[in-house]
């Protein structure tokens, strides 16, 4: 999946003068965490945060009344606290592109450029609800864990035990198992109605079936 599929494309923008004050009220108004500013001709300038507004309160709370802390937010610009050196991404970004670099970079949210111009934005929340989604962890279903060695067909093994029962695979993914290089976590989600034949065609196949939490993984590897 792609990031121009899935951003946001109805952008909230403010110029580079726009005040604190009024920049949180627009965060308030519109119940989100950023702002793209903008100059006059709709070019990405640099990226505010609801972070980075509060950073500002609090670090001028300290020492100022409410009052003046209000007449001082009232005067302040974004200009002056957003983040210039802004990363962006490309349409055609894949969605775990667009993960590991919010990831590597601790970032929040990526503004999306097509060429010099300004189309999108997607966030962290974007990218987790839509990973979820492709787990299929808001369907009803039931989830199976099986350790796998990392071998050619070890896929199509499992796909044809369940296949054989006539049960359906919703999603399926893998991630290593750092401790036993070359072994990997195989997550398989079924209608949640089969799960437990699932797990049984899965254990009469010679697979072993994680079901729940486990500290002791040395039952559950696979064969050498």
């Amino acid at each position: 999946m792609y990031v121009g599929t899935v951003m946001r494309t109805e952008l909230v923008t403010v110029p580079p003068d726009t005040t604190l004050l009024s920049a949180q009220k627009t965060l308030d108004a519109k119940q989100i965490n950023h702002l793209l500013v903008v100059d006059r001709k709709g070019e990405l300038l640099g990226i505010v945060s609801d972070r980075d507004l509060k950073k500002s309160w609090a670090s001028s709370a300290t020492t100022l009344s409410k009052n003046e802390l209000m007449y001082l937010l009232d005067q302040v610009t974004v200009e002056s606290i957003m983040a210039k050196k802004t990363l962006t991404i490309a349409p055609g970004t894949t969605i775990e592109r667009a993960a590991l670099l919010m990831n590597q970079n601790r970032i929040n949210a990526l503004p999306v450029l097509e060429g010099d111009e300004l189309v999108g934005i997607i966030t962290s929340s974007d990218v987790i609800k839509i990973l979820l989604e492709a787990i299929g962890i808001e369907k009803d279903s039931a989830r199976l864990t099986v350790l796998v060695k990392d071998r050619i067909g070890v896929i199509s093994d499992i796909s044809q035990t369940l296949r054989n029962q006539g049960i359906n695979i919703r999603s399926l993914f893998t991630w290593p198992e750092n401790t036993h290089p070359g072994v990997y976590y195989l997550v398989v989600r079924v209608p949640a109605d089969a799960g437990a034949k699932a797990a049984a065609s899965l254990e009469n196949s010679g697979f072993k079936v994680l079901s729940q939490y486990v500290k002791d993984l040395s039952p559950y590897l696979p064969a050498s």
